[in-house]
């Protein structure tokens, strides 16, 4: 079955499943070369750019990366851990109400800087409030290396960019996040996030990091969602080794 379904894909789609089932059952283990373009387009009696277009696909979710001069190798942070790639999108629902409270290039914080690498201590700052249809407040603060100003201006208007300013940005820019790590934790909320989120001192609040990487390893954006009392929904899917096994 599995066969069937792979000679109805395209030949580079066909290729980049066949190289992450090895990566996944572990006969390419982290760290390991993959085969070049050169050796995947005579594999697979392909021409080069097909077999470019493969390398590609892993690349872009995080899967290979390249390194100049050398070739292409399986990132080692595992195929396994790619359960958060499809979360990165809109911060927000399309039917909720969205203010942009700030848009501008301002000091990093030391704890944004080290975050994303950034080279100078000033970044592109947008913080927004949103409120969902039933009530529920969330203050998302996205953060964006400076370098990013002169290209992707609309990052600075105060105004909701359709699809979300990571979105924005990789259209802008070609690249998108193809590694995001989230770290999640609770605390006291700050007198300006109680300001916003109109709760009591003191108020407990849900905070989930964000930091979203390209392939090659360069931030693309950090992100803070502080979320109120009474609202705290986290939904998560993973996908494990098993499902590797149950394919073959």
């Amino acid at each position: 079955m599995m066969a069937e379904i792979y000679d109805m894909l395209p030949k580079y789609l066909q290729i980049s499943a066949y190289l992450r089932e090895l990566i996944e059952r572990g006969e390419l283990a982290p760290g390991a070369e993959v085969p070049s373009e050169r050796e995947l387009a005579a594999q697979w009696k392909v021409a080069r750019p097909t077999a470019a277009k493969a390398l590609n696909t892993l690349r872009q979710q995080g899967i290979v990366h390249s390194r100049r001069g050398s070739g292409t190798y399986v990132t080692d942070r595992s195929a396994l851990m790619r359960e958060n790639a499809p979360r990165y999108g809109p911060p927000f629902a399309e039917d909720d109400s969205v203010t942009v409270l700030e848009a501008a290039v301002v000091a990093a914080p030391r704890e944004v800087a080290e975050a994303i690498g950034l080279p100078r201590a000033r970044a592109v700052i947008r913080k927004a409030l949103s409120i969902s249809p039933s009530g529920s407040t969330t203050l998302i603060t996205s953060w964006y290396p400076v370098e990013f100003a002169d290209s992707a201006t609309r990052l600075l208007t105060l105004e909701r960019l359709p699809g979300g300013a990571l979105r924005y940005l990789e259209s802008v820019i070609g690249r998108g996040p193809a590694v995001v790590r989230e770290r999640i934790g609770a605390r006291l909320a700050t007198a300006d996030e109680r300001g916003y989120l109109a709760l009591p001192s003191p108020a407990a609040v849900l905070v989930v990091h964000r930091t979203c990487r390209d392939a090659d390893g360069r931030a693309l954006e950090f992100r803070t969602a502080v979320h109120p009392p009474g609202h705290w929904v986290i939904q998560q899917e993973y996908s494990t080794s098993s499902a590797a096994d149950s394919r073959r």
